[in-house]
């Protein structure tokens, strides 16, 4: 019988601990991410979201464990890992002097491509920025500069890229503008880690949602399987399936919003039976 061969996941996670002096950040991380996925790493600020993704991007040592970003150790094969990943942080990086095409051609400059300008137009229209690549950057809204970054992030085709809360600050317009990228990267084939503390947000974006509290993934799963997790709650007898959030707050263990028991009911009298 011949044994089923599995591709390797693009991102794997053995182990990762990282402290500062007295502060222990992550305190063994283990996850996989599989090739042209989206994967959510769900945190509240300061549970070392940033810390993973700076050690995936050889931006920083781990002090105990080991990784591999498209089967490159971060550790030993920086290099090579760097020539497959993007990063894009909080904040877009675009020069805001610069017109969108600009931005676009000096990347793709700086990275030794042929025909800077012709890739620079692919993205462009592949971004929905063409109208507005004569424009210099400063003009553009939060989600045409974020756009934009990510556009920047993806010259030379890395087939990985991390995404480091990229919707901190924008509104909700510019929000659904930065999801409908993520999605189109992945239905292109990119891997992309996504690390938010917005609920929605894994919930619209992600594949795999894995929960990391206090240094280490308490729970690691689809959307559906995490729901699971909690009973649902019933209302006039009619099952109401539990959040995100409230799986979030259960796992994490603060007070607030959580599932009530699956025995629960309500009065007929009650305003959300109505």
């Amino acid at each position: 019988m011949t044994t089923p061969q599995f591709p390797a996941p693009a991102i794997r996670v053995q182990g990762i601990q990282k402290s500062f002096q007295d502060l222990h950040v992550l305190r063994g991380v283990d996850l996989d991410v599989a090739a042209g996925s989206i994967f959510a790493l769900l945190g509240s600020n300061g549970a070392g979201k940033t810390t993973l993704v700076r050690i995936l991007s050889t931006l920083l040592k781990a002090d105990a464990g080991t990784a591999t970003v498209h089967g490159f150790d971060v550790a030993t094969q920086p290099s090579e890992v760097r020539e497959a990943i993007s990063l894009t942080g909080q904040f877009a990086a675009v020069d805001e002097i610069l017109t969108g095409r600009e931005n676009l051609v000096l990347v793709a400059r700086l990275r030794h491509l042929p025909d800077p300008g012709a890739i620079a137009d692919e993205l462009l229209a592949r971004f929905s920025l063409t109208d507005a690549g004569g424009r210099r950057a400063g003009t553009y809204s939060g989600g045409m500069r974020r756009r934009l970054d990510i556009a920047m992030s993806l010259i030379g085709d890395p087939p990985v890229i991390f995404l480091d809360e990229p919707t901190t600050g924008l509104d909700p317009q510019a929000r659904i503008e930065v999801w409908d990228t993520v999605k189109q990267l992945a239905q292109g084939g990119t891997t992309v880690l996504l690390t938010t503390q917005y609920l929605d947000e894994a919930e619209q974006l992600a594949d795999r949602i894995a929960i990391l509290h206090q240094g280490t993934i308490i729970q690691n799963g689809t959307l559906a399987e995490l729901k699971a997790l909690l009973p649902a709650a019933e209302v006039e007898y009619v099952a109401k399936q539990p959040s995100l959030e409230d799986v979030f707050l259960s796992l994490v263990g603060e007070t607030g919003t959580t599932a009530q028991p699956a025995s629960a009911t309500t009065a007929g009298t009650d305003k959300e039976a109505r």
